[in-house]
């Protein structure tokens, strides 16, 4: 199987199958295998490294410790782009430019800035 060019990141994961588990307590298990698909594609580990990104990331930009955890770990795993609908469309994190899923298609995502 080929991995991706897209990698999941743990945090992203933990929130994913929290959300989907608070609206929805009855689908735990589907969570759960939705999880396990996912790591298949290798995500990125939350080390040291990470960290340290993620509090230079947070002082930087102001960002909750949570979202530069993400916005670290999308750095680490070397991605040029960050789906979520929780940080601001457009702006650019150290080199990660975040991307709301409702407002770009993502055929769009492979086309220069």
């Amino acid at each position: 199987m080929e991995v991706p060019a897209r990698a999941p990141q743990l945090p992203g994961l933990q929130e994913f199958y929290v959300q989907a588990v608070r609206k929805n307590p009855q689908g735990a298990d589907a969570a759960e295998a939705e999880v396990r698909d996912l790591f298949a594609w290798d995500p990125v580990v939350i080390d040291a490294r990470v960290i340290e990104a993620a509090w230079r990331l947070r002082k930087r930009f102001n960002l909750s410790f949570w979202d530069a955890l993400i916005v670290g770990a999308a750095k680490a795993a070397g991605c040029s782009h960050l789906l979520t609908e929780d940080l601001s469309h457009g702006q650019d994190l150290d080199g990660v430019r975040v991307v709301s899923p409702f407002r770009v298609a993502p055929s769009d995502l492979d086309q220069p800035r």
